[in-house]
């Protein structure tokens, strides 16, 4: 669950990492930066994100068990050559599929939340 006081975009940034495939909705105050497109932007998404002062990048996608992964172990990669201990790379266990199932305490944090799409 979001953590009362963090607000993401400030505190945080969530990604989406979904392209086609984004019905359903999305987690309020996400980015959406389809995989495809992500490896060569990490250099300028790791200046934009430390540059603003972002403790922590969560990565996601449908399930979170591939492209999620991928992107939050590309960034995790670029953050240690850099020796930075200040911004994390994290994944949104069981991706945006986990989170619309969790209950309505989630999709309460939902953009364009269809419950038909996650049954």
């Amino acid at each position: 669950m979001l953590r009362e006081g963090k607000q993401p975009g400030k505190d945080f940034v969530l990604v989406d990492l979904r392209q086609e495939d984004r019905t359903g909705g999305t987690i309020r105050g996400s980015i959406n930066l389809p995989a495809q497109s992500l490896y060569p932007a990490i250099p300028t998404l790791y200046t934009m994100f430390t540059t603003a002062k972002i403790r922590s990048v969560i990565w996601y996608c449908g399930s979170s068990q591939h492209r999620g992964l991928r992107g939050a172990a590309w960034m995790d990669d670029y953050i240690e050559d850099r020796g930075d201990s200040s911004l994390r790379s994290l994944v949104l266990l069981e991706g945006i599929r986990g989170w619309a199932n969790a209950g309505t305490e989630y999709t309460a944090f939902m953009d364009e939340y269809d419950e038909g799409a996650w049954r």
